[in-house]
């Protein structure tokens, strides 16, 4: 009697001998299998509820061939090289095909055909997470993308854009076969430039090769975002000389719409802009300001005759300069000539 020891391994050595000849003999059978029977196509790819044909052949003699399938499988038939595996309307999520072979010396050889059933989702819906109106500049939202009843998801691509701007994408893992529902959510800090920006998502279904080349996509309707951003002058000061033409414009953008207010006038204004000529020369400080805060600049108004009065004065002075150097050219001339003559 072996010892219990010995025993033990011999018994795993015989285990691992069986699984070795078992894994070998599967390989086998499948590369028989493959060899003896042909698909046509190898694979497909079929719209849910969309009809489906795939031929089996083979080209060794054989005592019957056929078709097991939950839907559209083809009794063993004798005397043919050539079988259809054949369903006008394909409802079976998990169905998996087996075209099979009994052969002559009473062995039997069979291949799967791999189907992939997709559906396009029944929706695709965008909306904001615990939010609702207007956005403020400087604050963080939450976008939500809602993809209904859509399959395999393992091949799905969410995308997010704004604009025609693609902003992220989401793959997902799952090997789901059936439809599903899925979620997807984007992070956004919105400024003054996206008032009024458009954003939205798209469901993409992209199923290889053997599927349709122009991914099947679905896509939600555009969610208009409004931003509420404080005013802010482009420059703090402006200088202005007084002129029946030139204004002084503060207006600016905000949302909501700014108030304004103007420091050093005689008679208090609302409006955003004035005219030059009906103010006297000085500082003139303008305030915007909305529910989010103000901003204000200072427009420097200066008289056009003071502008005048400097202009000529530079004249003058340039054209005393200028007599003054005729003067010491001419005088210093001529105190040469003299001494030249001596």
């Amino acid at each position: 009697m072996l010892p219990s020891n010995t025993y033990n391994m011999l018994h795993c050595f015989c285990g691992l001998v069986y699984l070795s000849a078992l894994l070998a003999f599967a390989t086998l059978t499948g590369a028989q299998s493959e060899s003896l029977l042909q698909l046509d196509p190898q694979r497909v790819v079929v719209r849910y509820g969309d009809s489906v044909e795939v031929n089996c052949s083979t080209s060794v003699l054989h005592k019957g061939m056929g078709w097991e399938a939950s839907q559209g499988g083809v009794s063993m038939t004798r005397n043919q090289s050539l079988i259809t595996w054949r369903v006008s309307e394909l409802t079976e999520w998990d169905i998996k095909p087996v075209c099979y072979i009994n052969l002559i010396d009473s062995n039997q050889s069979l291949v799967h055909l791999p189907v992939t059933i997709y559906k396009t989702p029944d929706s695709v819906f965008i909306s904001t997470v615990n939010h609702r109106g207007p956005m403020t500049e400087g604050q963080q939202y939450e976008l939500q993308c809602d993809v209904h009843n859509v399959a395999p998801v393992q091949n799905l691509t969410v995308k997010w854009y704004k604009g025609q701007t693609l902003l992220n994408q989401t793959t997902f893992t799952n090997t789901i076969e059936t439809p599903v529902n899925k979620t997807v959510t984007l992070l956004i800090g919105p400024d003054r430039a996206d008032d009024g920006a458009q954003y939205w998502c798209e469901a993409e279904l992209d199923l290889g090769a053997e599927g349709p080349q122009r991914h099947p996509t679905n896509s939600s309707k555009p969610f208009n975002v409004e931003v509420y951003y404080k005013p802010k002058h482009s420059s703090s000061t402006e200088t202005i000389i007084q002129d029946d033409k030139v204004m002084l414009d503060c207006t600016v953008k905000a949302n909501p719409a700014s108030t304004y207010t103007w420091d050093h006038l005689k008679e208090k204004s609302s409006s955003p802009v004035l005219k030059s000529s009906a103010l006297s020369p000085g500082n003139y400080t303008c305030t915007a300001t909305n529910t989010l805060g103000r901003d204000s600049k200072v427009f420097i108004v200066k008289s056009k005759y003071t502008d005048r009065t400097t202009f000529w004065a530079i004249v003058l002075t340039g054209v005393v300069v200028a007599v003054a150097l005729i003067a010491a050219y001419l005088i210093f001339k001529f105190r040469f000539s003299k001494n030249s003559v001596i």
